[in-house]
């Protein structure tokens, strides 16, 4: 049964195109894992993950000015955005880690 679904799913991707979509979320999502794991190594550590929310929100920012479609343009910008100043709050040490040892 997980075999069929697998095969389902991969069709619908390949049917519909969305290659180009699926191959830039792994991207992006494995940076942002990647930059996740380095913050919780070394708070200091964070430009991996404020390079990749940058990139993010300029590339969606972009889509949502061209089309004017809040989702997913919209919502992922915005959330890339928050990102964004939620690192530099935590970077200049206006907020710091809730991390209690």
């Amino acid at each position: 049964m997980l075999v069929q679904l697998q095969r389902v799913v991969l069709w619908d991707i390949t049917k519909q195109g969305s290659i180009p979509s699926l191959a830039a979320g792994l991207l992006f999502g494995s940076a942002l894992a990647y930059g996740a794991y380095e913050v919780s190594r070394d708070p200091a550590n964070y430009t991996v993950q404020l390079a990749t929310s940058s990139i993010l929100a300029g590339i969606m920012g972009y889509r949502f000015y061209n089309s004017g479609k809040i989702m997913p343009a919209g919502v992922v910008c915005l959330l890339s955005v928050a990102m964004i100043a939620r690192i530099t709050t935590r970077a200049i040490g206006i907020t710091g880690p809730t991390r209690t040892t």
